[in-house]
């Protein structure tokens, strides 16, 4: 079989396996030689010379020189090692092909499959490892974590500002420098929230907008700020060219203003931040193609003081006044002031009264700032939306910033602004320039969760609300991701071999429609589970027909990728090549995975691994026989495993089963399996089964396929166990119990438990926004026992316990690598028969935690949470976008998560999550419904159990490096080391990073579909000529759209991400390879049978470069750096 550059068809051949050996051999014989030279030259230093420890200063200066010769050794020693590494690596690549692994079982009863042939690799660079270690860059003045620490939390009534203070001051205070003050028209405009994105645009946006059009053009001291390009971008559609030359004048002359300028103003707490780059990137490059302005970025922050961004919270501290200027208010209106005091129009006789008013308030709510520059928004949820508010706010206030300006005594000057205008008045008072840090202005470090708007208020529901939508928001993302890289891989070879014609790039299109949903979605009323009933169906048959259209955009590609011969490409949209992987029959069921149907002729499957990294995976298939052999592309066998495929507890599906095998799958590329019917007894192994039903009458099915027992009233603990671990759960409720390392005596306690939460019975309760429980959690006490089964096999193990609203599974890999090291937890939810309950699943370990623990933020950076007595128990939950971690001196546990939900640790030890609520009453935050329209629900996690290691950095040559710095400059660097070693535990391990990447980066595997042979030739797809380093992400490959909106243009984008990681967890027999390159990356040769031929460094989102284009295609990254590149592929 023929295979073009860039995909393999595997041969096995001898001589490459001996040159194999001989590097192999290479490897021992260079780490071995210059170790003996390192300390060769440390133990012959004739200027050497010990005194008892006490060395002269000169000799001092003489030892650091030669440690620093002796680290540069090491270094060079790390580069030789990586390139004999890249050498066998790429022997093995081509010599082994997948791995043939092939399970015995023991007299014990257990499986053992043997080590892989292959050699794996764990080559960090001591360098790398000293980001973790200590803060680089400017510290923090604030760091909120103090903050909360010190703030009493008292809630002492404040008076007019409720929880403020009185606030004071003297007419003087502004006599050498005038208070500037840029009140700052705004509409808040929800994509989605009491209404669908749809009905609000029809019934309210459109008119807001064509109203801004008109109105600012009749003054032009007026300001308008906008922030949601998803509805300016529908808008911009339906109005004529005359208006859009009008809206660019207006931009371009700073009238109007677009802020953040997203595709939305997500959520801050649920998104994860590959979805918040997208929204970005979409509402910023659709903006540079329609309204071609200038844009700036700046991380210079304002905060608002008071309780809300509406008119009556923003003038100052009492609302009383404030909302006296919400001319909107004016009587007559469709609304009034709460308190009782109506606005007045402005007139010659009252404008002296009425402004001396409100500057009283500007002059109170200026002396919270560090400035005489005031910012005063004006606006509200969906304002402006009638031409007579337009009148009424923008009149009265022109009449009050004219009294004002025109009396020098006051010291004031008062205007319509926008945030640029503030900003830029700002830097200019402060004497410096735009984009500098001014003096006297703090730099906080940390977040502001978690917030209660009153009282013990803490909008902490939301972090779970509705987390069926919250998985599937996770789901389409990994989709996005993974349709992007490969459909630009697919256009590019495809033009590359000049048959771009053939290929369906209006699938673009699709492309463009699932970034706009997945961004629509990040609205900070759809992910949180915080929008009505009706408006949660629209967005979620938005995602599903989003997550469809991916699905086809990935087949077309894979299609095109996976042949050996590309001239034999044919598009047929009526007749798709491949299959999906699975289907859903609604927005709001969980997924069906295809069945594969076998007969007397092959069935092939597509597998598609959209990691960067090489990855060695379990892959599950649904098939119709047990009676099933796996083979690879090139023919040869696989071992499997077979099971059953249930439907409950005790009932097997039948004529449906599952065919599990381990597949090596190349980094972001494509794999091919064969399937035939036929057993082969060495390799096709059925899986074993154990039923406990703890004295219930029930009948379990059977087959003769797979051993079975039964067992009535079994109660003893048990154990699952592979090369890595033990893992012991209960008998009698069937959840886990303790771990324990197969190189460890002591087991860990990590036991799991169900909670319930209950509501308050009085005044406020729960809801979609706030979570206001009855006190501590209950245990759930199911009503009938848990049935158990446990399926035993050579590459999975797993134990599923049923309870009435849970099914909860957990899986033990029994392979080398990620998939084995930690444990696959699944939790199927169904509480839709609960009444104002919240479910929870609680971790116990020994773990010594010291009311400490650790959340991410949208699954970029991890941050320290203490647990706070003084805070009610709600106010201690923090969101968990993707993972969770307890830990001290020995050990981390941490809990990785394939969707957001809220977290805790309320006891040392502990980590509960919060799996989903059901509150039949609203919270009073505006939704006006409970939530009472939950769904089958599938929580997935991983559970990581690492050891820590005495020293901080991995390998044993940097070990000794740490070892010579200990010894010789302990006096001397004692201190510096104890001021590093605090925050280093606020990053993931690699492994870490990497398991959660397995786990939210699931393979998708795509059958083709039923043809009569002789199909065409297909290749395991590799489109990477080496690895990326295992400390950078590709976030994304993102096709950049052509003039037609459609159509996809010559150009990508490429982002990476470099992590941060912590070495000072154990990595020895991990079985993956994993590399670091001090953050260089060649991008030039990445690409296996294409060119880099144009690269240029860009901001986030493209708007602007960053550096001319370059010849040289190698690139460097900092850790924790997201870098974006502007690429032709050729």
């Amino acid at each position: 079989m023929w295979c073009p550059s860039g995909q393999v068809c595997v041969e096995a051949s001898m001589k490459l396996k001996k040159q194999v050996t001989v590097c192999g051999a290479a490897i021992f014989c260079v780490a071995v030689f210059s170790l003996y030279l390192m300390l060769d030259r440390v133990q012959h230093d004739p200027t050497r010379h010990q005194n008892g420890g006490n060395f002269p200063r000169s000799q001092i200066s003489v030892l650091q020189n030669r440690i620093e010769q002796l680290e540069q050794l090491l270094e060079e020693n790390h580069e030789i090692i990586s390139h004999i590494k890249d050498s066998v690596l790429e022997l093995t690549a081509n010599v082994e092909g997948p791995p043939a692994l092939l399970p015995y079982y023991m007299s014990n009863g257990s499986w053992v499959v043997p080590p892989e042939p292959r050699p794996s690799f764990f080559s960090i660079s001591p360098q790398d490892c000293q980001f973790a270690l200590g803060v680089r860059g400017q510290k923090p003045e604030l760091q909120m974590l103090t903050v909360s620490e010190e703030l009493p939390f008292d809630n002492v009534d404040g008076g007019v500002w409720k929880q403020g203070f009185d606030i004071s001051y003297s007419p003087h205070d502004w006599d050498t420098e005038d208070l500037q003050v840029f009140v700052v028209p705004h509409s808040h405009n929800d994509p989605g929230w009491l209404k669908t994105f749809d009905k609000y645009y029809t019934e309210q946006t459109q008119h807001i907008l064509n109203n801004m059009v008109s109105k600012l053009q009749e003054d032009p001291r007026r300001r308008f700020i906008w922030a949601e390009v998803s509805f300016f971008a529908k808008w911009w559609d339906n109005i004529n060219a005359q208006k859009r030359a009008a809206v660019r004048r207006l931009v371009g002359n700073g009238q109007l203003e677009i802020a953040t300028g997203g595709w939305v103003m997500p959520d801050e707490a649920n998104s994860h931040y590959f979805a918040l780059i997208d929204q970005l990137i979409e509402g910023h490059q659709w903006l540079e193609k329609n309204l071609d302005s200038d844009s700036s970025t700046d991380i210079f922050c304002h905060m608002m003081p008071f309780y809300s961004y509406d008119v009556p919270h923003t003038c100052g501290p009492d609302p009383k006044i404030c909302c006296q200027f919400d001319f909107k208010r004016l009587p007559g209106g469709r609304i009034n002031c709460p308190w009782k005091v109506p606005p007045r129009a402005i007139t010659e006789t009252n404008v002296a009264e009425r402004a001396g008013l409100l500057l009283d308030q500007y002059r109170k709510k200026s002396r919270l700032f560090r400035s005489n520059v005031l910012l005063v928004p004006l606006g509200d949820d969906f304002r402006y939306d009638k031409p007579q508010e337009w009148d009424a706010q923008f009149f009265n206030y022109q009449r009050l910033f004219d009294f004002l300006n025109s009396k020098p005594d006051l010291h004031v000057q008062a205007q319509f602004g926008t945030l640029s205008d503030y900003f830029d008045a700002l830097y200019k008072r402060t004497g410096v320039e735009p984009g500098a840090q001014p003096p006297g202005f703090p730099v906080l470090s940390g977040d502001f969760f978690s917030y209660a708007d009153r009282e013990d208020h803490y909008w902490t529901g939301y972090y779970t609300s509705r987390p069926f939508y919250k998985s599937l928001d996770r789901v389409l993302e990994a989709h996005l991701r993974g349709a992007e890289i490969l459909y630009s891989l697919a256009v590019a070879h495809a033009r590359r071999s000049g048959v771009a014609s053939q290929y369906p790039l209006s699938n673009f299109a699709l492309l463009t429609e699932a970034r706009r949903t997945l961004g629509l979605f990040q609205h900070h009323d759809a992910i949180t589970g915080t929008a009505k009933e009706a408006v949660v169906v629209d967005y979620g048959i938005r995602l599903l027909r989003s997550l469809v259209n991916l699905k086809q955009v990935i087949i077309n590609a894979a299609h095109y990728l996976v042949l050996g011969d590309k001239k034999s490409y044919r598009f047929d949209p009526e007749s798709p090549f491949l299959q999906m992987d699975d289907t859903r029959l609604n927005h709001d069921a969980l997924p069906e995975r295809t069945v594969i149907q076998l007969d007397s002729s092959p069935r092939y499957v597509v597998l598609f691994n959209p990691l960067e990294q090489e990855r060695l995976s379990l892959v599950s298939l649904l098939v119709s026989s047990p009676r099933v052999r796996v083979l690879t592309e090139e023919g040869q066998p696989l071992a499997v495993q077979v099971s059953a495929h249930w439907s409950s507890a005790t009932d097997m599906v039948p004529d449906v089963y599952q065919v599990s095998v381990p597949v090596r799958l190349p980094a972001l590329g494509l794999g091919v399996l064969q399937l035939q019917l036929g057993l082969d007894g060495p390799r096709t192994l059925p899986s074993s089964v154990r039923v406990y039903l703890h004295g219930r009458q029930l009948s379990v099915s059977r087959h003769e396929a797979f051993p079975l027992r039964v067992i009535d009233s079994g109660t003893s603990d048990f154990a699952l166990s592979n090369r890595y671990m033990q893992v012991w759960f209960s008998g009698l409720t069937g959840l886990l119990k303790s771990i324990r390392r197969v190189d460890e005596e002591q087991e860990q306690r990590v036991g799991m438990e169900f909670l319930i939460y209950g509501t308050r019975s009085s005044k406020d309760k729960s809801g979609a926004y706030l979570f206001l429980p009855d006190g501590e959690a209950k245990p759930y006490v199911p009503k009938d026992p848990p049935v158990l089964r446990i399926t035993e096999g050579p590459f999975f193990s797993e134990v599923v316990a049923y309870y009435e609203h849970v099914h909860q599974v957990v899986r033990l890999y029994n392979l080398p690598g990620v998939e084995g090291l930690s444990l696959d937890v699944s939790s199927l939810v169904d509480i839709r028969d609960c009444v104002n309950k919240e479910l929870a699943l609680r971790l116990h370990t020994d773990i010594d935690s010291q009311g400490t623990f650790f959340t991410d933020l949208n699954g970029f950076q991890v941050q320290p949470r203490r647990y706070r007595k003084k805070l009610p128990l709600q106010a201690n939950f923090y969101p968990m976008p993707v993972m969770a971690c307890l830990q001290d001196a020995q050990s981390r546990l941490t809990l990785h998560a394939a969707q957001a939900l809220g977290v805790s640790s309320l006891h040392d030890g502990q980590l509960e999550v919060i799996l989903d609520r059901r509150l039949m009453q609203d919270d009073n935050r505006g939704l006006g419904q409970g939530l009472k329209d939950n769904k089958r629900t599938c929580n997935h996690f991983r559970l990581l159990l690492e050891r820590r290691t005495l020293g901080r950095e991995p390998g044993f040559f940097s070990k000794l490096a740490a070892m010579f710095r200990g010894l010789i400059f302990h006096s001397s660097r004692s201190g510096h080391r104890e001021v590093q070693d605090g925050p280093s535990t606020s990053y993931p391990s690699l492994l870490s990073h990497l398991t959660s990447m397995y786990l939210n980066t699931p393979v998708l595997a795509l059958p083709v579909a039923k043809r009569q042979p002789p199909g065409p030739a297909l290749c395991s797809f590799r489109p990477l000529a080496s690895s990326l380093p295992c400390d950078f992400h590709l976030l994304n490959l993102r096709t950049l759209q052509a003039e037609d909106d459609s159509l996809p243009s010559a150009e990508t984008a490429l982002l990476l991400h470099r992590k941060g990681f912590d070495c000072g967890l154990e990595a020895k027999n991990l079985g993956f390879n994993c590399t670091t390159s001090q953050g260089k990356v060649a991008l030039g040769s990445l690409f296996r049978g294409l060119d880099v031929v144009f690269l240029q460094p860009t901001s986030l989102t493209l708007l602007y470069p960053l550096a001319s284009p370059s010849n040289s295609t190698d690139i460097y990254l900092e850790p924790m750096e997201i870098a974006t590149f502007r690429l032709r592929l050729g």
